[in-house]
């Protein structure tokens, strides 16, 4: 058996993946980097179509799994799912809501099967109402959930976020509902359907923002590189490139007295917090004025000296070499598909008994095919029968 947990954590646990695009991957990608046995399904056909598999995004989101091929159009096939499902924990899928229940591995007929079993649903908006078969991205789902409304500077026009966050975030949420779900398996001994998507992962996300409307009433606009709410808070200008700056409230006469004007910290036009919002630009042009003149590392050193929150700008690879992000060591390597070591993000978060670790790499197309289903109980005879109904690959 190849199975090889990448921590003890969730070893225990059977995850079937029927995921496509991110959201569905990263999900599964937490349980698999967390120790779980995860069976990433293909479909069969033309491997080319997955052609994209050795580039970095595929070989990062499907790290630590090992790779299946079924045929799920058609009945032999679709039988194979049911087989192993019945021994599976979790099985995590993002189609529209329909096709789940026109292939036969809706929740009802899963359940049937095996009690235990609990499926997590990732759609882009939801599994019933008047959008449910709508197509939904995360680029659409960003501009639709009010997120780019308030991301970019004013009068510049709505500006998506620089990464997939409705992704990402849909997948998270995704996982930590299916780990929720399993917690509550332990009392009840029973599985559940966990649903989310695009839209309800990234309406929960606007977080301050959704409370300052449906509390205040405040319909929050964009103000770029400022913070909705405080200020001073900004990117700013150096020498030499630029830094973030980000006092609260409280701290300002710590960041005046770092900046040489501590005439500022009883000022009548900036003494208080309100004042200070309601001169918004006029703070910021200060601001700006005296960091101007100044190089990010004198800055910096200057403000964390005050005990004022600041750090510079980095591009990505900056980030990657800053000292702190090599202490905490947030790259492990794998073998890839050459042989050569295949460096990737680690989990953002530690365990102190359980580690987890980069164990695998991505698999080929259908690579454990025979392997998975030989360990599900299928004999060699039912498995030569499946590939030459075109079932498996």
């Amino acid at each position: 058996m190849s199975y090889k947990p990448a921590s003890t954590a969730l070893e225990d646990l059977v995850v079937l993946d029927l995921t496509h695009a991110r959201a569905g991957p990263v999900c599964v990608r937490q349980l698999a980097d967390w120790g779980a046995n995860v069976i990433r399904v293909d479909r069969t056909g033309n491997p080319e179509d997955f052609s994209g598999r050795h580039e970095a995004d595929f070989q990062n989101k499907h790290r630590n799994k090992r790779g299946i091929a079924l045929d799920l159009k058609s009945e032999e096939g679709r039988a194979v799912l049911h087989r192993l499902a019945e021994k599976a924990d979790v099985l995590v899928e993002n189609f529209r809501p329909g096709v789940k229940r026109r292939l036969g591995f809706d929740y009802e007929t899963l359940k049937a099967k095996n009690p235990r079993i609990i499926l997590a649903s990732i759609s882009a908006f939801g599994q019933d109402g008047p959008y449910k078969d709508i197509p939904g991205v995360d680029q659409i789902v960003q501009g639709m959930s009010g997120l780019m409304s308030v991301t970019g500077e004013p009068g510049r026009g709505p500006m998506r976020v620089g990464i997939p966050i409705a992704d990402i975030l849909t997948g998270l949420y995704a996982a930590l509902g299916i780990l929720t779900a399993l917690m509550e398996r332990q009392k009840s001994n029973q599985g559940q359907w966990v649903q989310t998507s695009l839209i309800e992962s990234q309406m929960f996300t606007l977080d301050l923002q959704a409370a300052r409307y449906l509390v205040e009433g405040v319909v929050p606009k964009q103000v770029g590189n400022e913070h909705p709410s405080g200020v001073p808070t900004n990117a700013y200008k150096t020498k030499d490139g630029y830094v973030n700056i980000a006092p609260i409230p409280y701290m300002w006469p710590r960041l005046c007295k770092a900046l040489g004007r501590e005439d500022l910290i009883d000022h009548p036009d900036y003494a208080t917090r309100e004042i200070r919002r309601s001169r918004r630009k006029e703070v910021n042009s200060l601001i700006q004025a005296i960091v101007g003149e100044m190089d990010t590392a004198t800055l910096t050193r200057k403000m964390l000296e005050a005990e004022v929150p600041c750090g510079p700008i980095n591009s990505i690879d900056q980030a990657f070499n800053d000292p702190q992000v090599q202490h905490l060591g947030l790259v492990q390597k794998v073998a890839g598909t050459d042989g050569n070591d295949l460096p990737l993000p680690r989990q953002p978060f530690r365990l102190s008994r359980t580690p987890s670790k980069l164990t695998v790499r991505t698999p080929e197309f259908a690579e454990h095919t025979e392997e998975v289903l030989a360990e599900f109980g299928f004999d060699h005879a039912e498995i030569k029968a499946l590939r030459e109904a075109g079932a498996v690959e």
